[in-house]
């Protein structure tokens, strides 16, 4: 009898401790344990994480600027000039260059197989060139686009010894940061996030009466 009685009382101490089921649970942890489901919490972390430097800023940044407008452009054979539809991408990437002026970025230059290497080379980094001064003339400072780079016919999207459009682009990326605008190493994140909020609100100028009153061009200060 008295073997019956200590497996009972073990049973019921056993039933009680903490873990088991989660009312009894939840008086051995600490207040909203039962609500969090694993992601309470991480948007201080990230933000702590951004302020510390301790996140890869360039990393990040490109993958928004990719994920937000078109970063490639596209060129005639043989040409480094730039069609109406290569013009309207880079109209909305220098859009969103400017949202970040503490940001520089880099223009890198590529070409389809026909012709020599050293042709291609040059026409590359022509055709790096031409964005570059469209962007600049969109009002984005050219020591933000101080790298431009051409790799030529080296790095195909599409591998093929003929003419490829797709192979003849641009592709912008984000490089860096501008010197003496450490605002995100300076952990003020928080205010670039706060800027672009407000921004997003705000009305855009130049519009009379429904119909814009012609194309803007922003400069820097």
């Amino acid at each position: 009898m008295k073997h019956i009685l200590a497996i009972v009382t073990l049973g019921a101490l056993v039933g009680c401790s903490p873990g088991h089921g989660p009312v009894q649970g939840s008086f051995y942890r600490e207040a909203g344990a039962l609500i969090d489901t694993g992601n309470f919490g991480t948007a201080s972390m990230n933000n702590a994480a951004y302020m510390t430097g301790e996140k890869k800023w360039v990393y990040d940044l490109s993958q928004r600027f990719a994920n937000e407008v078109l970063t490639t452009v596209n060129f005639a054979f043989n040409s480094s000039v730039l069609d109406a539809g290569a013009r309207d991408t880079l109209r909305e990437q220098a859009a969103w260059i400017r949202q970040f002026p503490e940001v520089r970025f880099r223009v890198y230059g590529h070409t389809d197989s026909v012709g020599s290497n050293a042709y291609n080379k040059h026409l590359g980094m022509r055709r790096a060139q031409a964005v570059v001064a469209f962007l600049a003339s969109q009002g984005i400072s050219r020591s933000r686009l101080e790298a431009v780079v051409s790799f030529g016919e080296s790095q195909p999207l599409i591998v093929t010894e003929g003419r490829e459009r797709r192979n003849r682009r641009t592709v912008t990326e984000v490089s860096g940061f501008v010197a003496g605008h450490p605002h995100l190493l300076d952990g003020n994140y928080a205010a670039v996030v706060y800027r672009e909020y407000v921004e997003s609100a705000t009305a855009p100028t130049g519009l009379s009466g429904g119909e814009s009153s012609g194309e803007q061009v922003f400069t820097e200060d």
